[in-house]
């Protein structure tokens, strides 16, 4: 069994097993090794692993280059810096050739700041990034699915931007072995229609939490977890909403670009229904613990709890 604790770590163990088997990976570090916690990585293939300083646009520019030859090479940073400082190399120097250029960010939404505030913290990443074509977007739902989805992506050949947070995420599935679904929804509570919570990422606890107290209280609810983001799951998403007229979606991110927007835009185009966001909404937030933040910014299971309500009374409504 692998041995890693929190999503960072997961995510460099799942590189260093791969490139054990593959000698194309290689890391290039925007001076976040000790950040990616890809040390050991370092020592272990030396000659694989380029540290170009404090510089993501170069790492970016420059891991282009090496899969131009037909190297596998991972850029790995915070989720902020690679999404906005090195946005334009992403779009037009991977995205647009279609590199096999894998982008592990790290420090996603607001469990992943901490300590270091809204510069560091990932809250417009994957909206950013969703509105490129052609880069897969995985949201694992935590440490586990982090591991599962990291050794994945390197079987996707092109631009992938896996997002992971900052070690304070809590674990969803029990079995550390539940296989990652790529780009399919896995639906994890069936409970009724009353509506359909759709959870991308680390919030996946309260959301599991959210559906058992709700079950209690007699609003029956599916909940999914939409573990990519990009390519949706277009079939899977369509049939929920057809199924309860009425979603709930909760990301540790901005509702504007993300998960509620990828939801609703299905939702208008091929079944009409509610949907109800559960994130950040479109504020700056503060720094602080990762559980109470999530709460003071509306995130906490009462507000997935009563957004589920409020889905269920406009549905009836």
């Amino acid at each position: 069994m692998a041995n890693y604790k929190g999503s960072r770590e997961a995510a460099a163990c799942a590189m260093r097993e791969r490139a054990a088997k593959d000698k194309r990976i290689l890391f290039i570090s925007p001076d976040s090794l000790k950040a990616m916690r890809a040390t050991d990585f370092a020592a272990e293939y030396p000659d694989r692993c380029v540290e170009v300083g404090i510089a993501e646009q170069q790492a970016v520019a420059a891991a282009c280059g090496l899969a131009s030859t037909g190297l596998i090479p991972v850029v790995g940073t915070y989720g902020g810096f690679l999404s906005m400082r090195a946005c334009e190399q992403v779009r037009t120097f991977i995205a647009y050739p279609r590199l096999n250029v894998k982008l592990i960010g790290i420090n996603g939404g607001i469990y992943g700041g901490e300590r270091e505030g809204v510069t560091h913290q990932a809250f417009e990443d994957l909206g950013i990034l969703r509105s490129i074509p052609g880069i897969t977007l995985l949201t694992p739902a935590d440490e586990n699915q982090v591991y599962q989805a990291a050794k994945a992506m390197f079987d996707i050949d092109g631009p992938v931007y896996l997002r992971c947070a900052s070690g304070k995420e809590r674990i969803a599935y029990e079995d550390p072995d539940t296989p990652f679904l790529f780009g399919k929804n896995r639906v994890v509570k069936d409970y009724g229609t009353d509506a359909v919570i759709f959870c991308s990422g680390f919030l996946m606890p309260r959301a599991m939490e959210a559906a058992e107290r709700l079950k209690a209280e007699g609003v029956l609810v599916t909940l999914a977890d939409v573990s990519t983001l990009k390519p949706l799951d277009r079939e899977g998403t369509a049939e929920q909403l057809k199924r309860c007229g009425a979603a709930v979606t909760v990301e540790d991110h901005n509702i504007i670009g993300g998960l509620r927007s990828a939801v609703a835009e299905l939702a208008a185009c091929e079944t009409p229904a509610y949907v109800i966001p559960v994130g950040l909404k479109d504020i700056f937030p503060s720094s602080g613990a990762a559980e109470e933040a999530a709460d003071f910014y509306g995130m906490s299971v009462k507000d997935i709890m009563e957004a589920a309500r409020e889905a269920k009374r406009r549905k009836k409504g």
